[in-house]
């Protein structure tokens, strides 16, 4: 009876008359419970309709009757995989494993252990599924992605291409592929491949995405932006495509619809969507409680903690600091940093720089080279053997000068490295993450009003956070016609990144202009598609193009140092304020007119005139700015003032008194060394 019963759910099952298979199933199960075949002919039918408790179940019964039943094992993993109840599904996998092999349980098994972050054991069950058998395509795409998960993304490549010599066109491993060359930085080779992945699938919202970041790397915002719309037009939840997209924008100074966008980031942060990257969320958002939102998505999905136990702390006579940097070159935060890098005091600390940015053989580069104890290089290391490396140095202090910027890899610092781990200077922003410890800042940038957005604690600084370097040389001075310049117009001056440049600020300075006659606003040479948009805004707003005045990248930073000293006012921005830009303005002798927001990034400004003694500059509200800035234009004797005032304090204050800068900073080391070595747990405190 139950043979003809088992022929006849069969040929329904084959037939998809999946009601009728399920009810003869079920019929033979009443008599006969243990029925194996029955058991698992049912728990394949309710998987393949979706019933996967059901399916989970009974696979899992039949299992129990016959443990080396290795399908039934196989067929409750993939239930309990696709409930994403991984832990149980890898349990399950590994029974099924055990029948010799058995490549699709490993690769089953691999891909929970990657869902579950546990890279390193999810390659090696992608291997012995290789093993099993070498042409297995599937297993090769995902050694792939745990190798580029591992930050192993030159094998990455391989295994992709081993992929598509098995399957020549096969969209996800072109996508796969295009990604880990995009990591290696061959960005130009990484969107031929996102090209070929959407010439099969023209609407793959992930090759779209991809070939839109591979665009922004070689600064095509615009096709970037437009990739980038296709891809939500296919997925509107296609991960970090809104915030792509809009800071793409911003790059090309294209203000239109911007607040719809910033209102759907938002959006998305309110519901736990993967919408923005912290970064961009300091030009885009200027509420610092949504800076923190977006640290905390990006360290859930691109960073998480490698829960580790701390190392005891090493009996030094001193703390050993490591600067951890993708920017020990020509670069802003090296040029911010290298006078103290030089300053420290040796009998107080011990310094290592650990380098994974390129080697760019800049002057600053052999300057860096020279300032540390040692200076040593993790370019090729993973973020786990870089974090093993620099435990070997014994470092008591890890000190991340990069967080979330384009060039950051704070996957290092996940791996806990070091006892103490602190953010300083490149991230202006909560990293959001246990596994730092302490930012770095001071009573102005971290405000108490502003503490609660802020997971890590805070070292304050007695004044600025940011050092000046003293020793910075400025080159003779240009005349305003070899820069580009009218020799007698009043030149306000604005030398940001183009995504600092909002609407609302651009506003602002139009009317300045059109208040003054004759003067110019100077800005940088930016990309071609923001000057043509901004010449375009400033025709709208009244003014003619051609008092926009752009210039061009200066290769040594003296020679810029020397050209800023012919701008009579530096306008800041908000709410991404001038960072090493202002300080640079500053040292040139240039006033600077700020009015700071809530957030990190936008109250440095006002942390650098309070340090230079020029609070007067300072202004509480973006109509108190425009005031600010159309007086000083207007008044030639206040501004001589102020501009003799700064030429007088940048060489008394704290700001540019490079020594006071560096002994504060080691007192703040110094005081959390000292913390880790008694065993207390990091806390607030502040130097002087």
């Amino acid at each position: 009876m139950n043979d003809a019963l088992l022929r006849a759910a069969h040929q329904a099952h084959q037939a998809g008359r999946m009601e009728e298979a399920a009810r003869l199933y079920s019929d033979i199960l009443k008599s006969n419970p243990g029925n194996l075949e029955a058991l698992y002919s049912l728990a394949q039918l309710r998987f393949r309709t979706g019933h996967l408790v059901d399916a989970e179940r009974l696979a899992g019964e039949a299992a129990r009757r016959e443990p080396r039943f290795a399908e039934a094992w196989y067929l409750r993993g993939c239930a309990l995989q696709r409930m994403a109840r991984h832990a149980d599904a890898i349990a399950a996998f590994e029974r099924a494993a055990a029948r010799t092999g058995f490549a699709e349980a490993h690769v089953n098994r691999g891909a929970s252990l990657m869902a579950l972050k546990r890279h390193e054991e999810a390659l090696s069950s992608f291997d012995k599924a290789l093993a099993a058998n070498p042409a297995m395509a599937e297993a090769w795409n995902n050694r792939g992605n745990a190798l580029s998960a591992l930050g192993r993304a030159r094998e990455a490549v391989e295994a992709y291409d081993k992929v598509l010599s098995l399957r020549p066109g096969v969209p996800e491993a072109l996508v796969n592929r295009g990604t880990a060359l995009l990591e290696l930085g061959r960005a130009r080779e990484a969107s031929a491949s996102y090209d070929a992945a959407l010439r099969v699938q023209p609407s793959n919202a992930n090759a779209l995405a991809g070939r839109a970041n591979a665009l922004f790397e070689l600064k095509e915002f615009e096709t970037a932006a437009r990739d980038y719309r296709g891809a939500l037009g296919v997925d509107p939840q296609c991960p970090y495509a809104v915030g792509n997209c809009a800071f793409a924008r911003l790059q090309c100074c294209d203000w239109e619809g911007l607040d719809l966008e910033r209102e759907r980031i938002r959006a998305g942060l309110r519901e736990g969507r993967f919408v923005i990257n912290p970064f961009q969320a300091m030009a885009l958002l200027g509420d610092p409680a949504e800076q923190r939102l977006s640290a905390a998505s990006w360290v859930k999905d691109k960073h998480p903690y490698e829960p580790r136990r701390r190392d005891a702390p090493f009996q030094h006579a001193k703390p050993r600091i490591a600067y951890l940097s993708g920017d020990f070159r020509e670069h802003a935060v090296a040029s911010v940093m290298a006078g103290v890098f030089e300053g420290h005091d040796r009998a107080r600390v011990e310094t290592l720089a650990v380098s994974y940015g390129p080697d760019d053989g800049s002057a600053m580069r052999a300057r860096l080279m020279r300032a540390f104890d040692r200076f040593l290089d993790v370019r090729e290391r993973t973020d786990r053997e870089a974090a093993a490396f620099i435990r070997e140095l014994e470092a008591d202090i890890v000190v991340d000068l990069t967080g979330f910027t384009s060039e950051g890899r704070p996957g290092i610092l996940a791996h806990r490295p070091a006892a103490v781990q602190t953010s300083y200077l490149g991230f202006a922003g909560t990293m959001a993450a246990d596994y730092a410890d302490y930012i770095i800042a001071d009573r102005m940038v971290v405000p108490e009003a502003q503490r609660r957005h802020y997971t890590e604690k805070v070292a304050y600084l007695p004044h600025c956070y940011l050092p000046g370097d003293s020793l910075r040389i400025i080159a003779p001075k240009p005349s305003r016609i070899s820069a580009g310049l009218p020799e007698s117009a009043f030149v306000f001056a604005s030398f940001n990144n183009s995504y600092k440049i909002t609407p609302g600020m651009f506003d602002i300075w139009m009317r300045a202009l059109s208040r003054i006659k004759g003067s110019v606003l100077w800005l940088n040479a930016l990309h071609p598609a923001a000057m043509r948009n901004l010449r375009h805004e400033a025709q709208a707003r009244g003014v003619e193009p051609e008092r926009l005045v752009f210039a061009p990248f200066a290769p040594k930073p003296e020679d810029h140092l020397a050209r800023l000293q012919l701008a009579d006012l530096f306008l800041d921005t908000l709410p991404y304020n001038a960072h090493a830009t202002a300080m640079d303005a500053l040292w040139a002798g240039v006033p600077v007119v700020t009015c700071p927001g809530e957030s990190f990034a936008a109250r440095v400004c006002a942390s650098l005139l309070q340090a230079v003694g020029m609070p007067e500059l300072i202004t509480g509200s973006l109509e108190g700015y425009e005031r600010l800035v159309i007086s000083l234009a207007e008044d030639g004797t206040a501004l001589t003032a102020a501009r003799d005032k700064l030429a007088q304090n940048r060489l008394t204050q704290p700001l540019f008194d490079t020594a006071r800068s560096v002994r504060a900073l080691e007192d703040a080391y110094l005081a959390m060394w000292e913390r880790s070595r008694r065993g207390d747990p990091p806390a607030d405190f502040a130097i002087g």
